[in-house]
């Protein structure tokens, strides 16, 4: 990814080499904020040199990583630095002078797992924009009837029970396509050899793909599917309803929060209940037009102009301006 070119003149780019996760992350990126003495600082993530005493605004996504395992990586590591993780979202929710989530939904979990003041925590809604690049049609799609998801393959986006529904599916609809886009890793790999178990057809792992391409995806599925059982606002769905994708979507955490009525939801722990409602999109055209129509709305509720200055206020409050 190029980097960040600022217009604006008041911004300066100062290069930070110290690696996330490690002790020169606490030790040696600490040192160069002592140097910098910043009136404040924004971490946009809870991992942070932990012992940094100047002021702070945390954004904190969610607690996901506190309440899943990942199978791609050694269990006992994993496990110990989970551990870790935990003690981390704790002190840096008590030590910041302000803590941003981006949902209503975040805030509660936060205020509960840490035991800080809710008024310390500000929700700023984030917001979803149509991809710019030209739609490019992914080879092999076109002109096929498919629903996708994009994202990562962890165990919290369950893709499994979606697997699991579209084998479900394929009775009702035998020539449709399951669609899972997005980076492979050790995930994916998973998720690939027990479609090869199962000798399941139609199911197609497209690696990474281009806006362009994505674009295309989101414009031409039968319905756009985000079976998660963890999420801090859920982007991918609402950007797929930017391009006026109807969406089948897991009810847990936050969704209903973000999405309101303009999705078909199913419980993401029942499987056929998950093929239910995709099915639902696929054979109802009243429905499917329904969800259209209420994604504009939706999305149009969202703006990153109004998240900036929400932020911007924070940062005020904090330096008592």
């Amino acid at each position: 990814m190029a980097a960040a070119k600022f217009t604006n003149t008041r911004f300066t780019k100062v290069a930070c080499p110290h690696k996330e996760f490690t002790f020169d992350e606490q030790i040696g990126f600490k040192k160069q904020l002592d140097g910098l003495k910043p009136a404040l600082v924004h971490f946009g993530m809870v991992q942070q040199p932990v012992w940094y005493r100047g002021k702070v605004v945390t954004t904190m996504q969610d607690l996901t990583t506190v309440r899943f395992r990942n199978p791609s990586k050694n269990p006992v590591a994993f496990t110990l630095k989970q551990q870790v993780y935990k003690w981390v979202n704790k002190r840096v929710a008590r030590k910041s002078d302000a803590i941003i989530t981006p949902t209503q939904f975040v805030k509660d979990d936060i205020v509960n797992f840490t035991g800080i003041d809710p008024a310390k925590v500000t929700v700023t809604y984030e917001a979803a924009d149509r991809l710019a690049e030209t739609a490019q049609p992914v080879p092999g799609l076109e002109n096929v009837q498919f629903i996708m998801y994009l994202g990562r393959p962890t165990p919290h986006k369950n893709l499994a029970r979606l697997i699991d529904a579209f084998t479900i599916l394929q009775q009702q609809f035998p020539e449709l396509r399951l669609v899972l886009a997005g980076k492979k890793d050790k995930n994916y790999q998973l998720h690939e050899a027990r479609v090869r178990e199962l000798k399941l057809k139609n199911v197609i792992f497209t690696g990474f793909i281009s806006d362009g391409q994505l674009r295309w995806l989101y414009e031409h599925c039968a319905a756009y599917v985000f079976p998660s059982l963890s999420e801090g606002f859920g982007l991918p769905a609402l950007e797929a309803m930017a391009h006026g994708a109807p969406v089948a979507c897991s009810n847990a955490t936050c969704l209903p929060e973000v999405y309101g009525d303009a999705v078909h939801y199913f419980d993401p722990l029942d499987v056929t209940d998950v093929a239910t409602k995709i099915a639902d999109i696929l054979s109802n055209p009243g429905l499917r037009k329904a969800l259209i129509t209420g994604d504009t709305a939706q999305v149009n509720k969202y703006s990153w102009e109004r998240m900036a200055k929400q932020t911007l206020a924070v940062y005020k409050q904090v330096l008592g301006e």
